[in-house]
């Protein structure tokens, strides 16, 4: 039997409504600050990321927040430096881009799979590291959690997909074959960690088989990072709109 940290999901609930209040406090922050966040969720499939992601976007103003799910690139993109399309996805002041999946594809599934040559990928490290830093030194806030999911939750987790006519359409083969290449992908995890983790933008490993306690995990992480050295408090009334309206009512 799985471990909650919560006697049942009244506690739950109660902890994820509070860090979502406290998030949406941190996005209005950033909107009125133009500052601008960038949160990059990466793990394995059947993790939660994007229960994790409508958890967190939930109660957030959809003006000032987008979040990109990233597929395979387009034949368009393919022709071009594997970052470009994260170029054009970065948010604008005010904002928050969330990824889906993101520019690590690059040493993970494109390691694993073959889809880009080992020197391809070997220098993508140094690449990533810069492309970071350069958003990083620009003001950008990056964020970077992996939700880790172990072996026989994630077998459970596709065996109610299966089962679930609503769910089916959320396993693909690629997921069974991804599976059986499981020590490719920790050996490809783990270097990522160790080459790309840096005091900008660390990793955040997020243990991810009791939901529950994932969601509300990721919740606290990006409330933490977004709000560190930020005045969150809402900004004082405009004395123009002030005078304005004790006019009107007057």
């Amino acid at each position: 039997m799985k471990a909650h940290r919560y006697a049942d999901k009244g506690a739950y609930q109660k902890e994820l409504e509070k860090l979502q209040e406290k998030i949406l406090h941190v996005q209005q922050a950033y909107w009125h600050g133009k500052r601008r966040a960038v949160i990059v969720f990466e793990g394995w499939d059947a993790a939660g990321k994007g229960g994790a992601i409508r958890r967190l976007t939930e109660n957030l103003d959809p003006r000032g927040a987008h979040v990109w799910p990233i597929a395979a690139p387009t034949p368009a993109e393919q022709g071009r430096h594997y970052l470009w399309r994260f170029w054009q996805r970065l948010p604008e002041p005010g904002t928050f881009a969330i990824f889906d999946r993101s520019w690590y594809g690059r040493v993970l599934v494109e390691r694993v799979e073959g889809f880009a040559k080992p020197h391809e990928w070997q220098r993508a490290y140094d690449e990533i590291n810069e492309f970071e830093r350069l958003l990083t030194d620009d003001g950008v806030r990056i964020v970077k959690l992996f939700m880790h999911l172990s072996p026989d939750e994630q077998l459970d987790r596709f065996k109610e997909r299966l089962n679930n006519p609503y769910k089916r359409w959320k396993l693909t083969a690629e997921d069974l074959r991804n599976r059986d290449r499981r020590p490719a992908y920790e050996e490809a995890i783990d270097e990522m960690f160790a080459r790309t983790s840096t005091d900008q933008a660390p990793w955040v490993a997020v243990p991810a088989d009791a939901k529950w306690h994932a969601r509300v995990a990721v919740l606290r992480h990006v409330v933490d990072a977004l709000a560190a050295a930020v005045d969150v408090a809402p900004p004082p009334l405009d004395p123009a709109v002030k005078k304005a309206m004790e006019k009107l009512l007057a």
